[in-house]
């Protein structure tokens, strides 16, 4: 049985370490490609019906899982959720998902919001070390828009029907009344981020993949508002979860289908490559606080889609295409 009272798991692991490969390495529970192809394309009759019912009156029917939320920023209107499954020993579950709302453990519940599997395993040649690969463990990530119509703690239930056996993992999310992050509309503060030339030619120094990406010839302050930009700032070593490494791989990725129409641009995260040395400008003009994140501007410089947290190929694209 799932209860409400139970923690959320955050899906940790990289943070600091000395693997150089970052996001963390596949392990037991591998998914199958049957499996992640069916996880990306639930269907509403496949979970439990509210009919005025509370979330605990739903989640006791249900074998109790873990969940780790890959999303922390949320303000009233509808946001994005995006989060695993885990098992008892931690691998990930791969199945049809979706969420419910509700203010409190016994107050009636909203949903289910579908939750489709967005994929996170890029081609070959895009890969960096210990990155998401077919069949590993870390393959995908739930993404779920939901309606949050007030500002508050809001209690969550992740529901993963998986050939049958549908499990439930809860959780608690904060909703804040605003945010001082760029969002969608307004206009993206023109900050310069880090470049080859300003690094004097030491990539290391502005890139913890392995190997560096290729995202650093022009700072964003002297393009913003010429051509639309994917600005990405994430540290693939030195990410806080499990799964925040391969969004750089996924930007490599899809600047090769885009970037004569974009410029793409990373931005590393902690000064000096260090988390105790805190945020770099970027990120704090940014007023972020996580990360990733990715904001996508189009040509008048204006904020064309934003994405926090874990993100697929699918999210990324479509964030790509609001800027063109």
């Amino acid at each position: 049985m799932a209860t409400l009272a139970a923690a959320a798991l955050l899906v940790a692991g990289c943070g600091g370490g000395d693997d150089e490969g970052g996001g963390g390495e596949p392990k037991a529970g591998a998914a199958s490609t049957a499996a992640l192809e069916s996880a990306r394309s639930p269907k509403r009759a496949d979970f439990p019906a509210v009919k005025g019912r509370s979330l605990e009156q739903i989640a006791s029917k249900l074998q109790a899982v873990n969940i780790g939320l890959a999303t922390s920023v949320f303000t009233p209107g509808e946001n994005r959720l995006a989060f695993g499954m885990l098992d008892d020993k931690q691998s990930f579950l791969y199945g049809d998902s979706a969420v419910y709302l509700a203010r409190t453990p016994t107050g009636r519940a909203r949903g289910p919001f579908l939750a489709p599997a967005d994929p996170l395993v890029v081609e070959p040649p895009f890969r960096s070390r210990g990155a998401a690969e077919p069949g590993g463990d870390i393959a995908a990530i739930y993404d779920a828009r939901v309606k949050l119509p007030s500002p508050g703690r809001w209690f969550v239930l992740a529901v993963t029907n998986v050939d049958g056996r549908v499990f439930g993992a809860p959780s608690q999310i904060q909703v804040n009344a605003k945010e001082n992050i760029p969002d969608v509309g307004d206009p993206a503060p023109r900050v310069k981020t880090d470049t080859l030339a300003s690094a004097g030619g030491n990539i290391e120094s502005i890139d913890t993949r392995v190997p560096p990406s290729d995202m650093h010839e022009e700072s964003f302050d002297e393009i913003a508002g010429k051509k639309p930009v994917a600005l990405l700032f994430a540290t693939p070593r030195l990410c806080q979860t499990r799964v925040c490494g391969p969004v750089v791989d996924i930007a490599e990725q899809l600047r090769r289908s885009y970037g004569d129409r974009m410029t793409f641009i990373h931005q590393e995260v902690y000064n000096d490559n260090m988390v105790e040395k805190g945020l770099r400008p970027p990120l704090q003009t940014f007023h972020l606080r996580t990360e990733p994140w990715l904001f996508t501007i189009d040509r008048d410089g204006r904020v064309a889609a934003r994405l926090e947290g874990s993100f697929g190929t699918e999210a990324f694209e479509e964030a790509v295409k609001a800027a063109l």
